[in-house]
């Protein structure tokens, strides 16, 4: 899921920038984003697979089910727009139908699930509690598909062809917001569980258990070696040596 989720980030972060643009051409860019939203629905695909057996244990599992199909559907959507922007370019007519609705509902999906993440996860009111591993994901998760939201928005094109309400906020939030899903991605694929994914946590954990069992058990069988006296000889009280304690040769 992380290694998905990453690759998809890196499309995302690299496809809005102009010298990304320049060195590949507008196509390769174009498609660029059609590939990391392939990634992407890979992603959610796994996610929702983790996440379908803890859905009825609440509050945690059911959050973590629901973010999951709710950002799958997201993604579904990121496909149609990405391939739709591959022939359809900001001067056609069609563009705000086809590319640019997709790209807004289902970056509404992304903070929908985003939002649900992030109220489900430890908090102190609305802010994060800091007191264990991974406490700014589901925070940094949210941002990014607040700032995912931001560039839908801004990508609208106004009564002019080809003019979007502000490309470059558009490009930059996009680019940003992907850069937050990154961390996140990395810090899954780092650590081998998500906040977002309860089950993957238990796990990691149980995965973990049981490895250290294991080794407990191959040092417990292990032969032990006879241990060679440290010393030849022993000193008595009276200052003589004493060779009681010598190997024999």
């Amino acid at each position: 899921m992380g290694v998905f989720f990453g690759l998809g980030s890196l499309c995302f972060v690299a496809g809005p920038l102009n010298a990304y643009t320049r060195s590949v051409g507008a196509r390769a860019d174009a498609l660029t984003f059609f590939v990391g939203s392939i990634l992407f629905t890979l992603g959610g695909v796994t996610q929702c697979l983790l996440a379908l057996p803890a859905r009825d244990a609440r509050p945690q599992g059911l959050a973590g089910w629901r973010t999951a199909w709710i950002q799958s559907v997201g993604t579904l959507l990121f496909n149609v727009m990405t391939l739709a922007a591959v022939s359809v370019t900001v001067t056609n007519r069609h563009y705000d139908t086809v590319v640019w609705g997709p790209n807004l509902i289902g970056s509404a999906c992304f903070l929908i699930s985003g939002a649900i993440c992030y109220l489900a996860s430890p908090r102190r009111g609305l802010w994060p509690h800091t007191g264990h591993h991974g406490w700014w994901e589901a925070g940094v998760n949210l941002l990014g598909c607040g700032l995912f939201g931001i560039s839908a928005v801004t990508g609208y094109v106004t009564g002019h062809p080809g003019s979007l309400i502000s490309a470059p906020i558009s490009d930059w939030t996009t680019s940003l917001g992907a850069a937050c899903f990154l961390g996140c991605a990395l810090t899954a694929v780092g650590l081998g569980a998500t906040h977002k994914v309860p089950r993957l946590r238990h796990l990691t954990v149980r995965a973990a258990g049981r490895a250290e069992r294991e080794l407990e058990q191959l040092r417990a069988a292990r032969p032990r070696r006879p241990t060679r006296a440290s010393n030849a000889y022993s000193i008595g009280r009276d200052g003589s040596r004493d060779h009681s304690f010598q190997e024999p040769s």
